[in-house]
């Protein structure tokens, strides 16, 4: 039996929508509580919180649709942007939502991959859901520590830099398609270069089309998506906002793909992203459609990047939480903790 999906709130009809600034507001808890969640942030920016959860650049909170708490540390500060290493991901899906939606692109279709369609080739399979899923079934090694062997530190920065979809789509099949979770750099890139022949775009021209469809509708002037030599969006990891830019990519979301009354995301996309895809018990959270489950807990859905990128969302409670910094592998655990357990923290002293 599915669990249904947790109702997404509407934007508030006293509040107006995100303009060049957010509009200012209140987390809705107690006093107490507010103090309690003031005392976690600042320890959280501490030197004495470093050895546990690294260095942290910037968090924010917003409710209810409006900001509700922003606190930048470490020589940072609102105007700074910050990298989304893996959030890219969660943007790649968006796109490819905008192309959908103007019939350029079918997710449930096999992937248009050149390389695959030889008649006795059996990645011909594959979909573009398989890869958005993680479950193409394809060999990628997603390791970033150098001293192993790592496809994906080689395709961004090695032998495939120049042409990282090209260098993703080379990998083997290892399992059959749609049978097994794995997450992949790889795939996001072949799903990016997929994106790029539906709309007949590369570089610049494609710049140009995700400026006007999805950035600027949302007044994300700060974004920076960054293109491999072959044109193609590096989708798995390039591109840099400012911490309330990426909070207006979440509310997009938080907003079922409805930003000031005009739908911009497929009806059903954003629902699509949090419809759960079968994960290995190992993996501590789930997984969706380029997107992460249950950070913030149930219901929740993330953006989640290298080192502790996170935009969470967390529908119940019409929050969204964005945190940027530098936390190495071994502290993102303890990080991802502090995350759920101030979530849990708002939920159980709402007012």
């Amino acid at each position: 039996m599915t669990t249904p999906l947790v109702l997404l709130p509407p934007h508030p009809a006293n509040l107006p929508w995100p303009k060049q600034s957010w509009p200012r507001g209140d987390l809705a808890i107690s006093a107490d509580a507010k103090a309690k969640i003031e005392d976690r942030v600042g320890h959280l920016f501490s030197a004495e919180a470093e050895p546990e959860f690294g260095t942290t650049h910037a968090l924010l909170l917003v409710r209810n649709g409006a900001l509700c708490l922003d606190h930048y540390g470490n020589g940072k500060s609102a105007a700074d942007t910050f990298p989304s290493w893996s959030k890219a991901k969660s943007i790649t899906h968006a796109l490819v939502g905008l192309a959908y939606m103007d019939g350029l692109i079918d997710p449930h279709a096999p992937a248009d991959v050149p390389a695959w369609q030889a008649e006795n080739d059996p990645r011909r399979e594959i979909t573009l859901d398989h890869l958005l899923r993680m479950s193409s079934g394809l060999r990628f090694r997603e390791d970033y520590v150098e001293a192993g062997v790592s496809d994906v530190i080689e395709m961004l920065f090695g032998e495939g830099k120049d042409d990282v979809a090209a260098f993703a789509a080379k990998s083997p099949l290892e399992h059959a398609p749609g049978s097994q979770w794995y997450y992949s750099s790889g795939t996001t890139n072949i799903v990016s270069a997929c994106l790029s022949r539906a709309l007949n775009k590369r570089g610049g021209d494609l710049e140009a089309w995700m400026r006007a469809r999805l950035f600027e509708p949302l007044g994300m002037t700060s974004a920076q998506p960054k293109f491999d030599a072959a044109g193609h969006f590096i989708g798995s990891s390039f591109c840099y906002c400012t911490a309330e830019d990426f909070a207006r990519f979440g509310y997009l979301y938080l907003r079922d793909g409805v930003w000031n009354g005009e739908r911009l995301l497929p009806e059903g996309w954003v629902d699509y992203a949090r419809s759960p895809t079968p994960v290995p018990e190992t993996e501590t959270q789930g997984y969706g459609a380029h997107w992460w489950h249950g950070l913030g807990g149930p219901g929740s859905f993330s953006a989640n990047g290298y080192q502790g990128q996170y935009t969470v969302l967390v529908p119940d409670l019409d929050l969204i939480l964005v945190r940027h910094g530098d936390s190495i592998d071994e502290k993102g655990e303890a990080l991802k903790s502090w995350i759920t357990e101030t979530i849990a923290l708002i939920r159980d002293t709402t007012t």
